[in-house]
């Protein structure tokens, strides 16, 4: 029996063409962009030429772009799914009401506004666009989706079949192949029986994910999942990384990232590493034998990785190193770092960055870095626990000579750069996993939560939160499989994996707001599960491209290319 009375008033009406409907929708709001683009270009390129003072002037305006383009980009890829799913005869009742959900809300936002935050609202006219510009968000596709796509009938329905699938209607019908499915149901599994039920006692207790469980994650092939068959690993693509990320995300972010570490190492190695190197350390890599962590960021420099000031000099045939990192993600128990340091003295900026393949002994608790020539300590931090942060100190730490990523000093900014796009598509993952966990996490709340005789699951106000996580929840998981498809097929994709990550973190961080928002006081008790959840939730707007920095690279590309 359902927990929502239904009445005749709040029955559902039907969209039969939802599909065409969307198509014309989508190509409404590319109309739009492609006004917007040179619009936002004329506020930023006096004489022709993009000017970065002029775009950090109207750096409203210029991220404002990034966020319309995302919101494009996810109508389009949205409108395939579902022309998909019904070619296969697997749009249902669900995947309807997600897809009308969504993009009347969408819709809605694209006119009156999109949440770049909180505080931050992106308008059509903060993008220079004139009036009859603007009408063409009114167009009547997008008109039809408004007024007759959402409305609280539909989300009183879909909110009903959220909690009839236990939360995981968003991932009945994927729209992927049985291969990917097959992993999922694995990873699923092993997240429930393995991660769940410990997670919260791990954030609670500041503890490291026990060695065992990282152990049996490299059995699983976790570890080398993109990583050729030739070198030992799974020969899989991003998709499936997305697939797998997801998953272990869900159970509790710190397993979901564990494989972070070993893919920026992989990518690295893949695209900028030897024949030697790929040969000694992508089998390493793979079985888990070895656990690399990236060491980029310095105290001071943020995302301007131009300005790193760590160098490296050779000396009796090793890399002398001296300086100081931050941010160092499971630091300690790490074998391998992919250093990132200033070979070339003089230079200050990306010119004269190398990559090494730097060397450690695990660490232990009491000792975090027994290396000469190395110190640190733990950074204590909110949540994403579960591998911990370091900072790190050099002082005449060595590493090989042979150990310099790709044997030729000076690449290192351009070898990190060719990871973006894999991190990114993974971070998007990992932000859907988290989005996962708060939306069933908040649903069983509230189904069990009794209020005025009732669970509270009944009230509009708790389900419609749940009913809006769910449609959001798909609409990024599409973006980001976009993506890594884009990825696993050779293609250019940082524009699209920018995009799922920049709106993945904005998700995952509403969902789990509202799924505290449902629990009341219960949702600030650390006892509760949801109290992790939200603090884990909101690191992924920050790592890998903290938004602001995320919006102003996709803007970059959109105003250089003249794309919508």
């Amino acid at each position: 029996m359902s927990l929502i009375e239904p009445t005749d008033a709040n029955a559902v009406l039907p969209m039969p063409d939802l599909i065409p409907t969307l198509a014309a929708a989508a190509q409404a709001v590319d109309a739009f962009m492609r006004a917007a683009i040179p619009a936002v270009r004329a506020k930023v390129s006096p004489g022709g030429k993009l000017d970065r003072l002029a775009m950090d002037r109207e750096q409203h305006a210029v991220h404002a772009l990034a966020w319309y383009a995302t919101y494009a980009e996810l109508f389009r890829q949205v409108h395939g799914w579902a022309g998909r799913l019904q070619a296969m005869g697997a749009f249902g009742e669900t995947e309807q009401l997600l897809v009308r959900l969504l993009t009347a809300e969408y819709a809605c936002q694209l006119l009156g506004g999109i949440p770049m935050n909180q505080g931050e609202v992106a308008r059509p006219a903060d993008l220079g666009v004139t009036r009859e510009q603007i009408d063409l968000l009114t167009a009547p596709p997008l008109a039809r989706l408004m007024a007759e796509a959402g409305g609280q009938a539909v989300k009183s329905r879909l909110a009903e079949r959220v909690a009839d699938a236990q939360g995981r209607a968003t991932v009945e019908a994927t729209g992927l192949d049985d291969t990917f499915e097959m992993i999922r149901d694995q990873f699923h599994a092993f997240a429930e029986e393995k991660v769940l039920p410990y997670a919260h006692g791990w954030h609670l207790r500041d503890e490291l994910i026990p060695i065992d469980l990282v152990e049996e994650l490299g059995r699983l092939g976790v570890f080398g999942l993109t990583i050729p068959e030739e070198f030992g690993g799974a020969g899989l693509g991003k998709t499936a990384m997305c697939v797998v990320s997801e998953e272990l995300s869900r159970g509790y972010i710190g397993v979901g990232s564990l494989g972070t570490r070993s893919e920026i190492a992989a990518e690295l190695i893949l695209t900028g590493g030897t024949e030697a190197q790929k040969a000694e350390w992508l089998p390493r890599i793979a079985s888990a034998e070895v656990l690399p962590t990236a060491v980029f960021t310095e105290p001071n420099t943020g995302s301007d990785l131009g300005a790193l000031r760590t160098r490296a000099a050779l000396v009796d045939g090793s890399w002398s190193v001296t300086g100081n990192k931050t941010w160092i993600t499971h630091a300690s128990r790490a074998d391998v770092m992919t250093l990132l340091v200033r070979t070339e003295a003089g230079t200050t900026d990306h010119r004269g960055l190398s990559m090494l393949l730097a060397e450690k002994p695990r660490g232990t608790d009491d000792t975090p870095f027994p290396a000469q020539g190395m110190s640190g300590g733990e950074i204590e931090v909110l949540g994403y626990r579960g591998m911990k942060e370091f900072e790190i100190g050099f002082d005449g730490f060595a590493v090989p000579e042979a150990n310099l990523l790709g044997g030729t000093p000076g690449q290192g900014f351009k070898q990190l750069m060719a990871t973006f796009e894999s991190a990114r598509i993974q971070t998007a993952a990992r932000a859907i996993g988290v989005a996962q966990n708060a939306m069933e996490t908040g649903l069983s709340y509230a189904l069990s939560r009794q209020q005025f005789g009732q669970a509270i699951f009944a009230f509009p106000r708790v389900h419609n939160k749940l009913a809006m996580m769910a449609a959001e929840i798909m609409g990024v998981r599409q973006l980001s499989y976009f993506a890594a498809s884009e990825k696993d097929q050779g293609r250019r994709c940082d524009l699209e994996a920018g995009m799922a990550k920049l709106l993945a973190a904005r998700v995952a961080w509403a969902a789990a707001d509202n799924a505290v928002q449902i629990h009341g006081g219960n949702g600030f008790a650390l006892e509760y599960p949801i109290s992790r959840i939200l603090c884990d939730a909101r690191i992924l707007n920050i790592f890998e491209g903290a938004g602001e920095i995320q919006a102003q690279v996709i803007a970059r590309r959109l105003l250089e290319e003249g794309r919508n």
